[in-house]
């Protein structure tokens, strides 16, 4: 496998690191020390930044020890250290400095990198308030009137505009806030991410109080978001002075909203902590924001920044593996109680939105073809809970199961068990009579007793069912509820115009199947349904995911949709991918194998058996991912523009033309394909 392919620097991340050295008060020289050696550890991490607290170089809690010339001379000194260190380094370094500009002394972030200084940024929030009194030591930032300072013998930029671009990787730009910076109802780092800048770092002091832990992370989470950046916040710890107050080390690394790396507290020495932070995602959030972009357009005169270049990326060459745990399950959290909450939020979600259709087109009764699979039982199951908080009969409920060539004696069974037990109408209609009809008057050979199983055999059978389905509808002056869900759309994999692609209302079109599979796990333990009908779902569950339209072979093998197209589990990762971040399929590969590549690694959703925990090797991803594109990007995009209306589930995304996906139908692939060519021939794969 090629090296660069295996470095996370070539798909889209930067590894930053947060640091929170023992503080030696008023010892600027031992505090260059110690970031120094922090700074090491960092850069053999891979680390293309790492970010210490305020004032770390000279320690935080001096109050007007500040003032002092003999202390701000120390500084620099150890600035200087920092900076001939940096020299053999390949981290970006963000050191917290006193710095006499002026008249004034300001709290400063110095950032420094390979023998060079980059820049200074000034704090610009000054807390004066509790147990902090700022503003007797130090000055604002709008107080400084120059733009440059001389800084260990070199002239250097100064001054909150600053943002640092990282040459070498598209969307890696720093900007910086200082402490109570992001404790301010407009922290510095909104307008620089507004700007442009895709990561924040947050050099910090901030003491620690019962609860505050819990604030400070509460508003890095929240301006990560808001933001829509990564987010790296650095603490002071261990040594600073206790005389009045108490520091924790905080260490946290944020992206999007989301936590994605925090250190312990109280720590008694120095802690690094790193992450890899996903800008492609961010760029891509950007991308798809358009308040983002209004926002920037509104303060467009508050953007001008001054933007300094660096090379980030260490030993772009080599390999470099991802160390962030990335989801198996886009749509299937691995938390239980997170699973929990999302399972009933889908639910509720599905079954809302047919109650409130049916209210809506005052009609009274709903029709479901009932095959015994997955997603005919997730549909079934919603339509109960809809009548029951309607308050309507669930006999008004007709569910029809309809048994062609190859319908197993299992999932007939299933199906008319799930019916009984959950007390609705149930029937039966034998379709191959009228089947083998069509096929004869179509001229087909299995009309003349031939074992032809082809696209015109199946489809005839899909078919059937949807005209059934509809003139029972007709009939009894109900509702045609469809089950065709969101893998199945984006694979094309449903017959156009019948069969799971058309419906009057589809309550799972924008639900993938890795998520139904635990809805009905969830549906089965939730108490809303009889243990016998709980049975019956984990029946359903445990079953092959077959259309049931060509019969098993001569070994008794079924029909396998997986087999034919691929791992639900691969595609529902690859659909997440593509229309909720863009992502490309190199990108797509590398995070598939860090996702799938070792079964024993990372987190599993709590229903997934043990049985089921596999792993794919990268030439498994690569085979179905072509797959994937194929049908998602060439082929399908014509039964996408004609769905039913069905209510959106996720933040993952949904395929309706009306909402998340619009595409032409007669698109090219080329340029995907083209990428899986060019990654085929890189990690030396065949086919």
């Amino acid at each position: 496998m090629a090296a660069a392919f295996d470095n996370l620097y070539a798909h889209g991340f930067v590894r930053v690191a947060a640091a929170s050295p023992r503080v030696h008060l008023a010892d600027p020289a031992a505090n260059a020390r110690e970031t120094i050696e922090l700074a090491r550890q960092a850069d053999k991490s891979g680390a293309a930044l790492v970010v210490f607290p305020e004032l770390g170089l000279s320690g935080y809690t001096l109050d007007d020890l500040h003032m002092q010339s003999t202390l701000l001379a120390a500084v620099r000194e150890a600035i200087a250290r920092v900076k001939d260190a940096s020299r053999s380094l390949a981290p970006v370094i963000v050191v917290g400095a006193p710095l006499e500009i002026g008249p004034a002394i300001h709290g400063c972030a110095v950032v420094i990198h390979r023998g060079v200084i980059l820049g200074v940024v000034p704090k610009t929030y000054l807390p004066n308030y509790r147990e902090f009194y700022e503003k007797r030591q130090f000055a604002m930032a709008p107080d400084a009137t120059v733009d440059e300072i001389t800084l260990a013998g070199e002239t250097v930029a100064f001054g909150t505009d600053l943002t640092f671009d990282a040459s070498d990787i598209p969307g890696f730009s720093l900007a910086i806030d200082i402490c109570e910076d992001v404790w301010s109802p407009l922290p510095p780092s909104t307008f620089a991410a507004l700007a442009g800048a895709s990561v924040i770092a947050n050099l910090s002091a901030s003491n620690v109080t019962i609860g505050k832990a819990a604030e400070r992370d509460m508003l890095c989470l929240s301006q990560s978001a808001r933001a829509s950046c990564g987010y790296i916040y650095a603490a002071a710890g261990y040594g600073e002075s206790t005389t009045d107050t108490a520091w924790d080390g905080q260490l946290a690394i944020y992206e999007l909203g989301a936590k994605i790396a925090e250190s312990d507290r109280f720590p008694d020495g120095s802690v690094l902590l790193t992450a890899d932070i996903d800008v492609a995602r961010i760029q891509q959030d950007r991308l798809r924001n358009g308040t983002f972009r209004d926002t920037a357009r509104n303060h467009k005169r508050r953007l001008s920044r001054r933007r300094v270049q660096f090379t980030a990326a260490p030993e772009r060459d080599a390999p470099v593996p991802l160390a962030r745990h990335v989801d198996r399950f886009p749509f299937v959290p691995d938390d239980e109680a997170l699973l929990d909450q999302d399972c009933f939020e889908a639910y509720n979600i599905q079954v809302q939105g047919l109650r409130r259709r049916l209210e809506a087109s005052g009609t009274k009764k709903a029709v479901i073809g009932v095959s015994g699979g997955l997603d005919s039982a997730q549909a079934l199951l919603v339509a109960v809970r809809a009548f029951d908080m309607m308050g309507a009969k669930r006999k008004d409920i007709i569910g029809v199961t309809m048994p062609g060539f190859a319908t197993t004696e299992g999932t007939k069974s299933n199906a008319h068990a799930l019916m009984k037990e959950l007390g609705i109408d149930a029937r039966e209609i034998d379709i191959k009579p009228m089947a083998n009809q069509m096929l004869a008057d179509l001229g087909h050979p299995f009309a003349k007793g031939r074992q032809v199983y082809d696209i015109t055999f199946e489809n005839v059978q899909a078919g059937l069912r949807t005209d059934y389905l509809f003139r029972l509808a007709n009939k009894e002056g109900g509702m045609v509820v469809g089950t065709g869900d969101l893998s199945e759309l984006a694979l094309g994999w449903c017959t156009y115009g019948v069969g799971d692609h058309m419906s009057h209302y589809n309550v799972n079109g924008a639900v993938a199947k890795t998520l139904i599979q635990h809805l009905i796990r969830w549906s089965a333990a939730s108490g809303h349904y009889s243990e016998a009908a709980a049975d019956v779902m984990r029946a359903i569950l445990d079953q092959e995911i077959s259309p049931e339209l060509i019969p098993a072979d001569k070994g008794g093998k079924i029909q396998s949709t997986e087999d034919t197209i691929g791992p639900y589990n691969l595609h529902d990762f690859f659909l997440n991918q593509v229309i909720r971040w863009g992502a490309g399929p190199a990108r797509i590969a590398f995070l598939a194998h860090a996702a799938w590549g070792d079964a024993k690694a990372g987190e599993w959703p709590i229903h997934v058996a043990q049985k089921d925990r596999v792993a794919y090797d990268m030439a498994t991803i690569v085979k179905w991912l072509e797959v994937f594109t194929k049908r998602f990007f060439l082929t399908s995009q014509f039964k996408r523009s004609a769905v039913p209306n069905g209510p959106k589930v996720t933040s993952g995304g949904a395929l309706s033309p009306r909402g998340d996906w619009r595409m032409p139908s007669d698109s090219s692939a080329t340029p995907w394909l083209d990428e899986i060519a060019k990654l085929k021939a890189q990690l030396s794969l065949k086919g």
